[in-house]
């Protein structure tokens, strides 16, 4: 099953709808929904089995509580599914099964390969969740909208994630537990991690100029656009060439998350996610 970053949020992950991604998007939220059990009446179930919403919770937790929020009624991305149409009109599975199965490309949502005792407990828990949430509002409980509790986001291996870190996902290339990443989940909880993990904000791009005389310059990058480039040199200089002047290449730290996108799968997330939070 492969993660679709770009439904976490940040810079370019909101655009990642949920990769994570990670969540059920399952459709529109409407505050004036009908009630819980009124569209089709005895055809839907009215309670599921204990052990089943169980189950399903720990789906839940595991797959979709990252953009949703753990009890379903929305995240730091993702709708509150508790208020959704969609999840409203569903009779046993029949609407909620296909979003999970097929995914939401226009949302941002890749399908999920889950069993069928899986996306069926799934169902008893967002419709129990859908039921309790209508009973505490008829008891004037508040919504609104949740945060990713960090928590969420601790369903991984951190000992699968450090082989990830140091063989197939080539992280150790650039980074080192013992030095940039030091104390990285001391600066970084939850989501904010991940945002930094799958599209690292604030990173400096490195930048070499190469004169006509052939002499090359290296540097931090300052400033590009179609006419100037300038690069802080080591001495902390700034220095500037008109680019119709000067042969440069761009070396943007940024671009390796982004390439990895493709080729990162759940679990990798997950695991990378569980090592990086082992990092204080």
């Amino acid at each position: 099953m492969r993660h679709h970053p770009f439904s976490l949020g940040g810079p370019l992950l909101w655009g990642l709808a949920c990769s994570l991604g990670m969540a059920v998007c399952a459709g529109q939220t409407d505050s004036h929904a009908p009630e819980y059990g009124a569209a089709h009446g005895s055809a839907r179930r009215n309670s599921y089995p204990p052990d089943q919403v169980e189950a399903g919770r720990a789906v839940f937790r595991q797959n979709c509580s990252f953009c949703h929020g753990r009890d379903a009624t929305g995240g730091e991305t993702g709708p509150d599914l508790t208020r959704s149409r969609l999840v409203t009109q569903d009779v046993d599975g029949d609407k909620i099964a296909s979003v999970i199965r097929s995914g939401r490309a226009d949302r941002g949502m890749p399908p999920f390969d889950l069993s069928a005792d899986q996306i069926n407990s799934l169902v008893a828990f967002i419709h129990t969740r859908v039921k309790n949430a209508a009973a505490a509002a008829g008891r004037g409980g508040n919504g609104g909208r949740k945060g990713v509790d960090p928590s969420d986001l601790q369903t991984g291996n951190a000992d699968a994630g450090k082989r990830y870190f140091n063989g197939a996902g080539g992280c150790s290339a650039c980074h080192s537990p013992a030095g940039d990443l030091a104390g990285v989940a001391s600066r970084y909880q939850g989501l904010e991690l991940e945002e930094q993990m799958l599209y690292p904000k604030n990173a400096k791009s490195k930048i070499t100029v190469t004169l006509l005389s052939g002499q090359t310059i290296a540097g931090t990058l300052a400033y590009l656009d179609e006419f100037t480039i300038g690069l802080t040199d080591s001495s902390g200089m700034y220095r500037s060439w008109r680019t119709r002047d000067v042969h440069f290449t761009v070396d943007a730290p940024a671009n390796a998350h982004v390439e990895q996108f493709s080729k990162y799968t759940d679990a990798d997330i997950h695991n990378l996610m569980a090592y990086l939070q082992t990092l204080r």
